[in-house]
């Protein structure tokens, strides 16, 4: 199969291929008598394996670890952990951005709610405080008082 064909095959663009087999991801591949890199069907599952993992989050160096490498049988155990460890990683980023969203809802319930007749400089003191709730969690609107002009 051709880099070609493989690209088509995997979606992915030939110079991705190539930069994987430089990386030592995927085999160099014997060359046909025209030049062309000839590469074996079963490069096609290990390049979706590495395609798949990348869009999961896993760099190059982890995925080189589990990847089996010629007579080295694939690191079951390895491969395990290292999907628990990813997948630990994606749990604690959703609960950030879950907090990141309730954040913002407050925050433009807020900005919609402006109290009438509040000045400027108050309601971007109110507005700084809803950017900062940590901030009134550790006493109040401590340091903000300086921001106020009358």
């Amino acid at each position: 199969m051709k880099i070609g064909d493989l690209a088509k095959a995997t979606g992915l663009a030939p110079s991705r291929i190539r930069f994987y087999e430089a990386e030592g991801l995927i085999s160099a591949p014997p060359r046909g008598s025209n030049g062309y890199r000839i590469y074996s069907p079963d490069v096609l599952g290990v390049l979706q394996i590495i395609d798949n993992a990348q869009r999961v989050g896993f760099s190059l160096d982890e995925i080189r670890h589990f990847l089996p490498g010629g007579t080295q049988a694939c690191d079951h155990q390895g491969l395990v952990e290292s999907l628990g460890r990813r997948l630990a990683e994606i749990r604690r980023l959703i609960l950030q951005l879950q907090e990141n969203e309730a954040r913002l809802l407050g925050i433009i319930e807020g900005v919609t709610q402006r109290p009438e007749g509040i000045s400027c400089t108050d309601n971007q003191v109110r507005l700084m405080d809803l950017l900062d709730p940590p901030r009134r969690q550790r006493g109040g609107r401590a340091g903000r008082s300086s921001r106020r002009t009358k």
